[in-house]
């Protein structure tokens, strides 16, 4: 933000204060931005998806935890209403509870964004009044979006009624949003990261098994389109899991199916293509098995020498009639 621009807010917060002033700003960075808060009421599933022109933005707005919610905390970010809100959620309050408690005591509350969403369903969003204009927030039945230093004011209403009228899963919903939004103008400043978050409604009280998806891109021109990249990527391997697990279960019809899908999704992956025929020759589909490791050992001669190394530790069981056969469709 320009000088100007840093003088004006500090007249309006703070008078003539501006030691007070550059405090705010070194502990309250400004991250403009648009986010949407969201539970799905079919799976229990609950997301923050979040784009700005801010380095990073997934570290400072976005938390949730299973069983429990997902917050929001954006413009100046309080930062601390994350980890804070979370817990207020853990001892018994709801959503609205939450955030008209943090709001109350927290005495920048006229520069701050917040949006909270409970395992419960329970929702609630606030935007200050001192927000720059353009900064606004929609509360709909499950989700919440909110905006603040957008090129215009249509932001909030484009992202609720993308969310709504979508469908499928969570993820992809969110995502239909944050598109919504860069489509009617977002970001004033243009574009640099994004992130999405996705926990379990219930815990398992295993984290890795709770978070389900928490992907961000960092620092790019075209954060959007990135981070939509990355879901459809973790939706790919999703399947490479579901065929592996399918596969020790004996059932080979299934995990054909999911290795297809997987690929099909991304025709060009080598590690998937490498995998799946790698499983395919460990039970026993050695003849199955070989036009996927020529396709890959042509691309890439470095899965040729890493081939045999599997067979010791068991990663690859074939006798060495069968792997000489494999290792020969790389010549």
């Amino acid at each position: 933000m320009k000088t100007c621009g840093l003088f004006l807010i500090t007249v309006i917060l703070f008078g003539a204060d501006i030691n007070i002033a550059q405090s705010f700003y070194s502990d309250n960075p400004l991250v403009a931005t648009y986010s949407i808060v969201a539970r799905d009421p079919e799976t229990g599933e609950m997301g923050v998806a979040v784009q700005s022109h801010w380095f990073s933005v997934g570290s400072i707005v976005s938390w949730g935890e299973a069983g429990v919610g997902v917050v929001a905390t954006q413009s100046f970010v309080n930062p601390a209403f994350g980890p804070d809100g979370l817990e207020l959620l853990k001892s018994g309050m709801t959503a609205e509870q939450v955030v008209d408690k943090l709001i109350a005591e927290d005495e920048g509350r006229d520069v701050r964004q917040l949006a909270i969403i409970d395992a419960n369903g329970n929702v609630k969003s606030y935007t200050g009044k001192n927000c720059i204009p353009g900064a606004g927030n929609i509360v709909g039945e499950n989700y919440s979006v909110q905006a603040n230093l957008m090129l215009n004011d249509k932001v909030p209403g484009a992202m609720s009624k993308a969310f709504e009228e979508s469908t499928g899963p969570l993820a992809e919903r969110m995502m239909a949003a944050l598109f919504a939004a860069e489509k009617v103008g977002g970001d004033i400043r243009g574009k640099q990261s994004a992130a999405i978050l996705v926990v379990k409604g219930k815990s398992t009280g295993k984290v890795w098994e709770d978070r389900l998806i928490d992907l961000r891109v960092e620092d790019d021109p075209y954060p959007l389109d990135k981070l939509d990249r990355l879901l459809k990527i973790h939706r790919a391997y999703g399947h490479m899991n579901a065929g592996d697990l399918a596969v020790e279960h004996g059932d080979m019809e299934l995990a054909m199916k999911e290795y297809s899908a997987a690929e099909k999704m991304f025709p060009d992956n080598e590690e998937m293509k490498y995998w799946h025929a790698v499983t395919l020759a460990t039970n026993g589909d050695v003849e199955g098995s070989l036009a996927l490791f020529k396709d890959v050992f042509k691309k890439n001669q470095n899965w040729k020498i890493l081939t045999p190394r599997l067979v010791p530790i068991g990663l690859l069981k074939v006798n060495n009639e069968d792997l000489k056969k494999i290792l020969s469709v790389g010549e």
